[in-house]
């Protein structure tokens, strides 16, 4: 399939005025926890003995995979793919698998053997999605997260994801929480030779200096993938809390699928059920 450069030129500027679009809402955000007041990319901290850690994964975890803002992201990835790679929709699809299956994310694929920008991808997949249509401020998990800041059972409340940084930052001021934590973790697609991401132990690594974590044991650590959670637990984690949002009906069925000696809860507000002092 061979894509002309009408089309191409038509791809370009569909993204580019929803990119306009994204940030000029962005920037007209007002409500609580729509600003970021943590510092980004901050130097790593100084590792602390016995202070405590918890991690959280954003996406499909601080928000329910049912948005299904992740199909989104595969339609827009796929369409990238296409107008890119002058690949037919079937071959995009079948890449785009192909690379998440091997990697954890497309974009590595995409970097190693195409010699593809990860930035420039970045702003044409993830920033041009019209996350705004989608999320809004959640105010009970809002609620939750500053209980639990106020427990002081954790001393830091740490992001750790697979996205670039800013759509992580994006999300996080869309669902109103970006005043409750104290850094972010995340893939860095300046790093164009080692995109490293969960569930690579370099990527745990990576989160544990940054945050001035000193021991996993003194870490918990909640996300939706079981791969994730399986090296958050053979790294040594205190507690890993697999989110899984289905029927209670095949509960059941879910629970033999997780990791063994994780804990499995359908959404991030089920917490409470783990940590009585949030009951």
């Amino acid at each position: 399939m061979t894509i002309t450069y009408a089309q191409e030129e038509a791809y370009q500027q569909q993204v580019a005025r929803q990119i306009k679009i994204n940030q000029e809402h962005l920037e007209s955000l007002s409500h609580p926890g729509s600003k970021i007041t943590f510092p980004i990319d901050q130097p790593s901290s100084k590792l602390q003995p016995g202070e405590k850690v918890f991690f959280f994964d954003i996406d499909n975890c601080l928000y329910k995979s049912s948005t299904k803002i992740h199909d989104l992201m595969q339609v827009s990835i796929e369409q990238y793919f296409q107008n890119k790679l002058n690949l037919s929709p079937n071959e995009a699809r079948k890449l785009n698998h192909t690379y998440y299956k091997q990697y954890g994310l497309a974009i590595r694929g995409l970097v190693m053997y195409h010699g593809v920008n990860a930035l420039e991808y970045n702003s044409l997949v993830d920033d041009s999605l019209p996350l705004q249509d989608i999320l809004e401020p959640d105010l009970k998990l809002r609620s939750m997260l500053l209980k639990l800041r106020q427990l002081k059972r954790f001393d830091k409340l740490w992001l750790f994801t697979n996205a670039y940084k800013t759509h992580a930052l994006r999300v996080i001021r869309l669902l109103g929480l970006g005043d409750l934590f104290d850094g972010l973790t995340y893939c860095d697609y300046n790093q164009l030779d080692t995109l490293i991401c969960k569930p690579d132990v370099k990527a745990f690594e990576r989160a544990k200096i940054q945050s001035g974590l000193a021991n996993y044991k003194d870490a918990w650590f909640i996300d939706d993938s079981g791969s994730n959670i399986a090296m958050g637990l053979e790294l040594g984690m205190q507690r890993c809390i697999h989110v899984v949002e289905i029927k209670e009906s095949k509960m059941h069925e879910i629970l033999g699928q997780s990791p063994e000696d994780s804990q499995v809860i359908q959404f991030i507000t089920d917490l409470p059920d783990i940590i009585s002092e949030l009951q």
